[in-house]
């Protein structure tokens, strides 16, 4: 599944890294800390997070994820949306929790 096919399926917000958008999503990885996910996310995942500073995306793209989702309705602060342009990288958000989210990802992924 592509991201933008994610966005449209959850009624996520993209923020920016519209480039990115065709990604393809081979699974979801969700954690806050930056240290567990440089460990065990893996490539063309997207990344479930309640962290909206550009060290995020920093990460993001050194594991080449596909996409990184905020949840709880948060919003990306103007350093990380900067890098998340520069990166190419899709930000998303969503009210949802990262729970609920996260089983929704997973739902659609298993159909």
């Amino acid at each position: 599944m592509k991201v933008n096919e994610l966005i449209e399926k959850l009624e996520l917000t993209l923020f920016c890294g519209e480039e990115g958008v065709t990604n393809e999503v081979t699974g979801g990885y969700t954690s806050d800390l930056l240290s567990d996910v440089m460990g065990n996310i893996e490539e063309g995942m997207i990344w479930v997070t309640m962290q909206t500073h550009q060290n995020v995306v920093a990460v993001a793209s050194l594991k080449d994820a596909a996409a990184v989702l905020i949840v709880n309705g948060y919003e990306p602060d103007d350093e990380m949306l900067d890098k998340g342009r520069e990166e190419a990288i899709p930000i998303l958000g969503t009210e949802l929790s990262a729970f609920e989210v996260s089983g929704l990802i997973y739902q659609l992924l298993k159909a």
